[in-house]
């Protein structure tokens, strides 16, 4: 049975290419924003995996990052956050609640399944 993640972009090249690159592994859940993705979420939905964008409107990604990690429900679902930001370090640096792996856009579709595949044999190892 294929794993689930949940993909929050509003970019549609952005989605088009994730899209490609993980629909034959994973089955792909998509939201156009951070409070779409909490909204399916309070559901009772439960992803392996989550890929954020930084920036969206009205509820970035920082700020979904947030609200996750501080939920007892949420918190351990291993988090990536995508960022066109030139300088991602200090992206990271500045959030009070921090994602697994960050990787800047445009990214290399390998590096980013490499990136899945090893958080979710963590997040494996660590559940229950």
């Amino acid at each position: 049975m294929k794993k689930e993640i949940l993909i929050v972009d509003d970019e549609v090249s952005i989605l088009k290419l994730l899209n490609f690159v993980l629909s034959k592994d994973y089955n792909l859940v998509i939201k156009n924003s951070g409070v779409e993705a909490i909204s399916w979420l309070e559901e009772g939905n439960d992803p392996a995996l989550i890929i954020s964008d930084l920036h969206m409107p009205y509820f970035d990604g920082s700020s979904f990052i947030h609200n996750l990690k501080v939920s007892g429900y949420y918190r351990d679902i291993p988090v990536i956050l995508l960022s066109g930001n030139d300088d991602l370090t200090s992206v990271a640096n500045n959030m009070t609640r921090k994602a697994e792996a960050y990787i800047h856009k445009p990214f290399n579709p390998e590096a980013l399944k490499a990136e899945i595949t090893k958080l979710l044999s963590q997040s494996h190892q660590h559940s229950k």
